[in-house]
């Protein structure tokens, strides 16, 4: 299963700063931060109006909306330094593209549920808690695994455009 993933909000907590954590990750200050890729799923997802509010991904777990059940083939994915490339300012269109590579998910079984949506996260430590991790972008991403791969092909442009 593939999809392409784009932005389709910013979390109001981190308008201004993806580049910026970016780059912090990439230079790996502080030591042990993170990008995450996180999974939602569809039941009970709240709207993009409600979860662009939350401060972080506690706040977003926190109502009615749900982080896929680790197992089944789903589990966090976290992007350390090696993974990431530069963001680089385009002078000629005056705007940065933000990229993470595309993630896999490995034959996902059924049992873990239909997903809705897809967040990038920034973890400041590697003992942050889910109090801590700020919530960066959220991506729509209905699919419902069959226990082959499931796929998020990132846009070629990135998963982040600073304006």
């Amino acid at each position: 299963m593939m999809e392409g993933l784009v932005a389709d909000f910013t979390f109001n907590i981190a308008l201004g700063r993806i580049t910026e954590l970016h780059n912090r990750v990439r230079a790996n200050d502080p030591a042990g931060c993170a990008l995450l890729v996180v999974a939602l799923s569809a039941a009970g997802i709240e709207s993009d109006a409600v979860l662009k509010d939350k401060d972080s991904l506690a706040d977003v777990v926190a109502g009615t909306t749900d982080e896929v059940t680790v197992g089944n083939g789903y589990a966090r994915k976290v992007l350390v330094a090696a993974d990431l490339t530069a963001a680089v300012p385009n002078d000629a269109n005056d705007w940065v593209d933000v990229d993470i590579p595309d993630q896999t998910w490995p034959q996902v079984l059924a049992a873990s549920g239909p997903w809705a949506k897809l967040l990038v996260c920034y973890r400041p430590s590697a003992a942050a808690t889910d109090a801590q991790i700020v919530p960066l972008t959220g991506h729509d991403f209905p699919i419902t695994p069959d226990g082959s791969d499931v796929v998020a092909q990132i846009a070629a442009a990135g998963f982040f455009r600073a304006q």
